[in-house]
C-alpha cells in the first residue's frame, strides 16, 4: 500500500538532521512518497522503519532481470502511465526469434544477423536485446539444438517459447548458466512450468485468456515461491491487446489487483509492415518485452528508434557540451559552423560534414538542448549568445578567416551577428542539415577560393 508523506512522516526519527540533504524530516518524507529519494539517505532510519518503508516503497511492477553479465536485460520498475508525469526507465526489450524447424544454416544467419545489428544515434547505440527461441516440433532434442545453437552464435539473453515441460527443461539445460526467460505458463501446464522456473531459479512468462485470468496464474506462481514473472494476456487481436496491456498497467500501479505487478511482454506477429506496426504499438504501450516473431531487419532501425524517442526523459532534453568540434583534420582554413547543444542536432550536422569530406569546426552552442528554431523562439540562440561564445573561445585567433555559417532557419540573425562581430563575415547555411554537403562544396569552396 502507498504511503503518504504525512505517514511517512511519522515513521522518521523527526530529528532534522540535514544529512539526507534536505532542511527537514518533513521535507524528505514528501520526496520519499513522490519516491524522488531512497530511505538509504536517512542515516538514522530505525529497522522498524526501514521495514515499513521498505515494503511500501517497492515499485508497482518488478524487476525482472534476464540473462546475465554485459548484456544482461532489465524490465519492471516503471512507476507512471503516462511519460509526462514522470518518464519511463526500462526500455522495451527488442527481441528476433527463431524456431527448431529452422534449417540449421538459416538459424545462425538470422541471430547473427540480429545480435550484430548496431547505429549509432544521437550519442546511444540502437541494438536488439534478445534472442528468442521457439519450440514446434514437439521434439525435445530438436529444440535443445536449436538453443544451443543460438545461445553459441550470440551473447544475447535467450527467451525459451514452448509449452512442453519436456521441451522446456531440454532448453534450460541446453542454455544452462545464461539465466534464460521461460515462455511456456498457461492454463493446463502452469504447475509444470512454475516448478520448473522454481527449480532452476529462472524468470518465467505466464499467459492467462485475458487480464485476470494472467493476474491469476502470477499470483499462483507467487505463492508457488516464484517471484520473477512476466506477465501475456491472450488477447485476441490488436485492440484486445492494447486494452489489456492498459488495464495490467493501470492495476498494477494502482495496486488494486493481486498478480498486476509485473512487466508485460508480447509476440509481434506478422509479415513485414504488419509485425512491424504490432511491435510498434508494444513499444507504445507497455509492452516490457517485444519479440519480432518473423523479423526483417530493415525493421530494426525504425523500432529502435521510436523506441529510443520514448523512452528518453521528456524533462531532460538530450544534450552535448558546448564547445569546438573539430570534424576531420581541421586546421585555420577549414570552415566554422554553428549549432545548438541538441543532442539530435549535433549528430545530424556533425555527420552530414563528415558526409562534405570537408574538414570543419563545429561551435555548439548552450540552448538548454533546444534545437535550432525552438531555441531562437526562446531566446536561447541569437546574435550575442554566439557572438559571446566566439568572443570567449578566442575563435578569432584559431579562425583567422573569420568566417561563420550559421543555420538557414536563422538567416536573420546574419545581420545583428555581424554587428557584433566586428570583421567577421556571416554566411547563411541551408535550412536542413542533409544539404551540408552540396552548401560545403558548391558555396563554402567558392567562398574560401
Amino acid at each position: 500500500m502507498k504511503l503518504t508523506g504525512l505517514q511517512i512522516f511519522k515513521l522518521l526519527p523527526n530529528t532534522n538532521c540535514r544529512e539526507c540533504g534536505f532542511q527537514t524530516c518533513l521535507a524528505f518524507a514528501m520526496k520519499l512518497a513522490a519516491r524522488q529519494v531512497s530511505l538509504d539517505a536517512c542515516p538514522h532510519a530505525s529497522d522498524e522503519a526501514r521495514e515499513k518503508l521498505g515494503a511500501a516503497a517497492a515499485p508497482p511492477i518488478r524487476l525482472v532481470k534476464i540473462g546475465g553479465g554485459e548484456r544482461e536485460v532489465a524490465v519492471g520498475e516503471e512507476l507512471v502511465l503516462f511519460r509526462h508525469e514522470k518518464t519511463f526507465y526500462r526500455k522495451t526489450a527488442v527481441a528476433a526469434q527463431v524456431d527448431d524447424r529452422m534449417a540449421p544454416e538459416a538459424l545462425l544467419a538470422r541471430v547473427r544477423e540480429a545480435s550484430s545489428f548496431s547505429v549509432e544515434r544521437a550519442g546511444e547505440t540502437l541494438r536488439l536485446d534478445l534472442i528468442a527461441v521457439k519450440e514446434t516440433a514437439g521434439d525435445a532434442a530438436r529444440f535443445a539444438a536449436a538453443v544451443r545453437a543460438a545461445r553459441e552464435a550470440c551473447t544475447l539473453p535467450l527467451i525459451l517459447v514452448s509449452r512442453d515441460p519436456g521441451c522446456l527443461r531440454a532448453g534450460i539445460e541446453a542454455a544452462a548458466g545464461s539465466r534464460p526467460l521461460l515462455w511456456g505458463a498457461g492454463d493446463g501446464n502452469a504447475g509444470e512450468a512454475i516448478a520448473l522456473a522454481k527449480e532452476f531459479s529462472v524468470p518465467l512468462v505466464v499467459e492467462g485468456s485475458g487480464v485476470e485470468e494472467t493476474a491469476r496464474l502470477a499470483a499462483s506462481a507467487v505463492e508457488a515461491g516464484v517471484h520473477d514473472l512476466v506477465l501475456s494476456p491472450a488477447a485476441g487481436g490488436a485492440a484486445a491487446r492494447l486494452r489489456d496491456f492498459t488495464l495490467l498497467r493501470r492495476h498494477a500501479l494502482a495496486r488494486s489487483l493481486p498478480g498486476a505487478g509485473f512487466p508485460l511482454i508480447m509476440a509481434a506477429g506478422g509479415d513485414g509492415y504488419d509485425g512491424a506496426v504490432a511491435a510498434a504499438a508494444g513499444i507504445c504501450k507497455y509492452a516490457s518485452i517485444v519479440v519480432l516473431e518473423n523479423p526483417e531487419p530493415w525493421q530494426y532501425l525504425p523500432l529502435l528508434t521510436l523506441r529510443q524517442n520514448i523512452y528518453t526523459d521528456p524533462q531532460k532534453p538530450l544534450q552535448v557540451e558546448p564547445g569546438v568540434y573539430p570534424i576531420g583534420d581541421a586546421g585555420e582554413g577549414s570552415p566554422l559552423l554553428v549549432t545548438t547543444n541538441f543532442s539530435l542536432t549535433y549528430f545530424m550536422v556533425s555527420t552530414e560534414i563528415e558526409a562534405s569530406e570537408i574538414p570543419s569546426k563545429l561551435l555548439i552552442i548552450d540552448a538548454e538542448g533546444q534545437s535550432v528554431l525552438t531555441a531562437w523562439a526562446a531566446g536561447k540562440f541569437n546574435a550575442e549568445i554566439i557572438a559571446r561564445a566566439v568572443t570567449d573561445r578566442d575563435l578569432e585567433k584559431s579562425v583567422p578567416h573569420r568566417r561563420i555559417i550559421i543555420p538557414g532557419y536563422v538567416a536573420m540573425l546574419s545581420g545583428d551577428l555581424e554587428d557584433k562581430l566586428p570583421g567577421w563575415n556571416v554566411m547563411v547555411g541551408p535550412q536542413e542539415s542533409a544539404d551540408i554537403p552540396s552548401y560545403m562544396k558548391d558555396v563554402w569552396a567558392k567562398a574560401a577560393s
